[in-house]
């Protein structure tokens, strides 16, 4: 193995948007950082699509508004699959932001290397060391072995993170009961569905600049299942559950993007070891009900970014940065508990009928739409109090000044 002094005070493991948001936090704070990536080259699927009204604004304060001048507004969302239109906030990024994945991952990665992070593409994490003053980081890449000595070490590395493997990490976690196939497809002409429950599953449809994103899900298909090798499923089995739950034929589209997902949950019983710490789906992981995924991630980096950059300029308050898990791990807790919630209103058998009658019935009263907008939009988040405290403070110094 080469040996190798610390390439930087913070290592990143994960080039995602958590990863490289966080990379670019810490550049910002003047904190020099590597980021270890094990793909070779920034994917190109657009996976999670959404972004919340607290998420833009956090992008925009951070100079990405030619990034979100790209986004489509939706002034809708759901609940367990019953629409409502968002209500009002006071905020000029109300409502949702759609914009594929690899277009916010290819700016924030634009951004962080600008700002001086050193990405290390086709690099893997193998194993690592928790030690008193550093933490020793095995990674493999294309010229061999390397060992990076880093002050901390950040798993962004997703819900199968290899950081939280290594460093033994506890979880609370919910195995998978339901299997769940979606697809980008170009080429085709059916109606948009929004989260229909239909006689034999459910279904969402819709299309974008020509691309077709198909969600669907058989009811009885379980991961206990044989559906062939790991991996994403073949289109001729989704363009076949496809037509089983819906009756539309989409076997003359072309697949863009194949994925399979199940219901799996977990959520790690803390955010911090030492000098590891996690981020984003490696912290909390959940089916893509909501779109809360990439927005908790991308709130995570914010709220690490600046706690972890004191830490390392050895300005931290004592405490500073437990205070990372005692923040976030509390809002990730609920969105996990909302997920829940949902898949039992999209997903359950002919019992949750009486259940979608009344959430029916509740989602009519504006008071209900009105609180489930601020949940969905992230702006009853107590990371927003303390940004708002921030902001507050920061406005009467400059007025003092």
């Amino acid at each position: 193995m080469t040996s190798a002094r610390a390439a930087a005070p913070v290592v990143i493991v994960g080039a995602g948007p958590v990863g490289l948001l966080l990379a670019c936090e810490l550049r910002r704070a003047h904190v020099p950082v590597t980021v270890v990536e094990r793909l070779a080259r920034p994917m190109t699927e657009s996976r999670a699509g959404q972004l919340t009204t607290l998420s833009a604004e956090l992008l925009h304060e951070r100079g990405f508004s030619a990034l979100l001048a790209g986004a489509a507004h939706e002034p809708r969302t759901h609940f367990g699959g019953l629409s409502f239109a968002l209500t009002a906030v006071d905020s000029p990024y109300a409502g949702h932001w759609k914009l594929p994945q690899y277009r916010t991952e290819a700016a924030l990665g634009e951004r962080a290397v600008e700002l001086g992070a050193l990405v290390l593409r086709g690099h893997e994490l193998t194993a690592l060391t928790d030690r008193r003053d550093h933490v020793a980081c095995a990674v493999r890449g294309p010229a061999g072995h390397r060992l990076l000595r880093a002050a901390y070490l950040v798993g962004c590395d997703g819900a199968h993170s290899t950081v939280r493997r290594l460093a033994r990490f506890t979880v609370t976690a919910t195995p998978a009961t339901r299997r769940l196939l979606r697809a980008d497809v170009s080429g085709l002409r059916i109606r948009d569905r929004r989260f229909e429950r239909l006689d034999a599953g459910f279904a969402v449809a819709a299309t974008r600049d020509g691309v077709t994103r198909v969600m669907v899900h058989a009811f009885g298909d379980t991961p206990d299942k044989q559906h062939g090798p790991p991996g994403p499923p073949s289109f001729a089995e989704v363009a076949a559950t496809w037509k089983r739950v819906t009756g539309e034929d989409i076997h003359e589209g072309t697949p863009v993007w194949l994925d399979a997902f199940d219901d799996a949950k977990g959520h790690a019983d803390s955010y911090r070891r030492g000098r590891i710490l996690l981020a984003g789906d490696a912290a909390h992981w959940h089916p893509p009900v909501g779109g809360q995924a990439l927005n908790t991630g991308l709130q995570d980096a914010v709220d690490l970014g600046h706690k972890l950059a004191e830490t390392v300029h050895g300005r931290a308050a004592p405490g500073l940065l437990d205070t990372y898990h005692e923040q976030r791990h509390p809002v990730a807790a609920r969105v996990l508990d909302h997920v829940a919630a949902q898949e039992q209103l999209m997903f359950a058998g002919p019992e949750a009928g009486p259940l979608r009658t009344l959430w029916s019935e509740l989602i009519a009263l504006e008071g209900v739409r009105t609180h489930l907008t601020a949940v969905a939009s992230n702006l009853d988040h107590p990371f927003l109090q303390v940004r708002k405290g921030r902001q507050e403070r920061q406005c009467r110094t400059s007025t003092q000044t």
